[in-house]
């Protein structure tokens, strides 16, 4: 990566990582590695643990080797580390005027205390409870993907069966937005019930909401 980008780069990190605070994480990657998008800089690297060397995630380099990141941006997807944080992740590609990609700027926000918050604020504004002769049943994990996905038919208004690829991608967004992605094997039991591949449905999870 030529050092005047590379500058300009970490001028645009630090702008980044200063409006958002401690929880944002901005790394630059150098595509040009073969063994990955590999850092070059990174600010509050605390947040994933990466550092000055090392390989970004897994998410990112399978975007890469599919060839979906020249080709499109990929923001505000959602993954979960394997400590508990729930970052949501951009990744930016930059490229030269012929296209090729000279760095990637990846944006990883720590949401899990946020996301504690909103459903702290929701138990208290919620009045559905008020109206219950009886308190709600717990829910466990897989009780609510699967009340999650019945959310998802119902939202789209048709069964599997006759959903087209619009309708789907609809309906996993919406999943993906709900975090039911979160969920341990959850994907596999998504794309079985909408039969799609493990493939097609990451495909629809970043892909653009067709037009009304």
């Amino acid at each position: 990566m030529e050092r005047r980008l590379l500058n300009e780069l970490k001028q645009v990190a630090d702008g980044i990582a200063m409006q958002f605070g401690r929880d944002c994480e901005v790394a630059i990657h150098d595509p040009g590695e073969e063994d990955g998008y590999s850092i070059v800089y990174v600010v509050n690297g605390h947040v994933s643990g990466e550092s000055v060397g090392s390989c970004t995630d897994r998410e990112l380099l399978r975007k890469r080797n599919l060839g979906e990141l020249e080709e499109r941006d990929h923001l505000s997807y959602m993954v979960k580390t394997p400590g508990g944080k729930i970052l949501k992740n951009s990744a930016i590609c930059i490229k030269n005027e012929a296209g090729e990609a000279q760095a990637v700027i990846t944006i990883k926000f720590d949401v899990s205390r946020l996301v504690m918050v909103e459903s702290a604020i929701h138990d208290l504004i919620s009045t559905e409870c008020a109206h219950q002769a009886e308190p709600e049943k717990i829910l466990n994990v897989n009780e609510l993907l699967e009340m999650l996905i019945q959310q998802s038919v119902d939202l789209v208004g048709k069964p599997v069966s006759l959903m087209n690829k619009d309708d789907k991608i609809k309906a996993i967004q919406f999943l993906s937005q709900k975090g039911a992605f979160l969920v341990t094997k959850s994907g596999d039991k998504v794309a079985k019930h909408f039969g799609i591949s493990k493939y097609t449905l990451y495909s629809y999870i970043d892909a653009k909401q067709p037009e009304k």
